[in-house]
């Protein structure tokens, strides 16, 4: 009876990593509910077979972030607030949950074909809106509460869509190259620069990877991708080189902030989900519209203003070391698993270019999505050296 216990939530552990998947576009509150659900079928997994977790290497400076967060909430400006933000950080076992949750390889093939379904109902929503109901100049955000929510989850997606219509032997590269094309209509709609610069990058990642020469198209279909857009898209593109636009010269006003919180608070921070609070205070100067807002638009200021230089420290420490195992990765020659060490690679570097000009890190939904794509390729390398060693 034990072991058909053990066995079912076996199963059920990366079906409900499916699940998530599958409602991560269209509901936060299922996805969270389905993730929740697959981290108790962990535990109880680990405490049955007597197992420690296994997770990949880089993870290690990110359970060190996360230490570092809780620290920075007992030295906060207001601690009940901060330990109520940082209760996000139980997020990071996604990482763990996606390693050694899943057993074999068709589990991940269904996983994300989940995701792909989960995003092509987003985006035809998205797209169906814009054409019938948006007003000229509304930013579209799709199922999101926010439309910078949705436009970082369409980059990562357009990140596993891409590679996969290069990389997959399968019929169904078709419908991910169809879906990555649908998908960069709804990002452009979004009006999102942030994410439509790290859709540049995924690119150059991925055809740098796949064929260099390819490298070429990148500003040709950047270039009719403007060409054949509505005017308010042209001008939120052209005011990205205009240091004295609105929201550019509010990024300028939060940098001279976040330097001046930083030295106030060097070591801990002003506490997780403060600093907005703190940089309201008359010595920071910030314009009425700028203190308005909840965050820093980038990952690097916004991190060490609230949780401390050296949990900033921590966070580089988790991407470079993330970096330098995936670019390791590429060395596995198995075309099966090279689609998700290219995801995983232009994923990484997309969130830490959009994030110079957006916090997204601090977007729970995104934050997860990024977390799966990039532990994928290490899953995927776990089962397949598990099955070499039973076979």
């Amino acid at each position: 009876m034990t072991g058909k216990k053990v066995f079912s939530l076996a199963n059920i552990l990366p079906l409900s990593i499916a699940l998530y998947l599958l409602f991560s576009f269209p509901s936060i509150s299922i996805s969270q509910i389905t993730l929740f659900v697959a981290l108790i079928c962990w535990i109880v997994l680990l405490i049955k077979n007597k197992q420690l977790p296994q997770f990949p290497s880089f993870f290690w400076p990110l359970l060190v972030y996360s230490l570092l967060s809780v620290i920075a909430s007992i030295m906060s400006d207001n601690p009940a607030v901060s330990f109520k933000d940082s209760r996000e950080l139980l997020l990071f076992l996604i990482v763990p949950l996606v390693y050694s949750g899943f057993r074999k390889l068709k589990q991940i093939k269904w996983a994300n074909l989940a995701l792909l379904t989960s995003a092509s109902i987003s985006i035809v929503f998205s797209l169906i809106y814009f054409l019938i109901k948006a007003t000229p100049g509304e930013r579209v955000a799709g199922f999101m509460g926010h439309y910078m929510t949705q436009a970082g989850l369409l980059m990562l997606f357009s990140a596993l869509a891409l590679s996969m219509f290069f990389f997959s032997k399968d019929k169904i590269k078709y419908f991910w190259g169809t879906a990555f094309c649908l998908a960069s209509i709804a990002l452009v709609i979004t009006m999102t620069r942030s994410a439509w610069i790290g859709v540049i990058v995924i690119a150059v990642v991925v055809l740098s990877i796949y064929k260099p020469k390819l490298l070429a198209l990148i500003p040709v279909t950047a270039a009719l991708f403007f060409l054949i857009s509505p005017q308010p898209v042209k001008q939120r593109a052209l005011s990205i080189f205009n240091l004295k636009s609105y929201s550019n010269a509010q990024r300028i006003e939060y940098l001279h902030a976040a330097l001046q919180i930083i030295q106030d608070y060097p070591f801990f921070g002003t506490g997780p989900n403060t600093v907005h609070v703190i940089f309201k205070r008359p010595k920071y100067k910030l314009s009425p519209e700028a203190r308005s807002n909840v965050h820093l638009h980038n990952n690097l200021i916004q991190i060490a203003a609230e949780r401390g230089i050296p949990t900033l420290l921590a966070w580089l420490t988790f991407m470079a070391w993330a970096f330098i195992s995936l670019f390791k990765l590429l060395k596995n020659k198995d075309p099966a698993l090279l689609p998700f060490t290219t995801t995983a690679l232009a994923s990484l570097l997309a969130l830490a270019v959009a994030g110079l000009f957006e916090y997204n890190f601090g977007d729970s939904e995104i934050t997860m999505l990024f977390l799966y794509l990039i532990t994928l390729p290490f899953a995927f390398e776990r089962i397949q050296k598990n099955q070499s060693i039973s076979g």
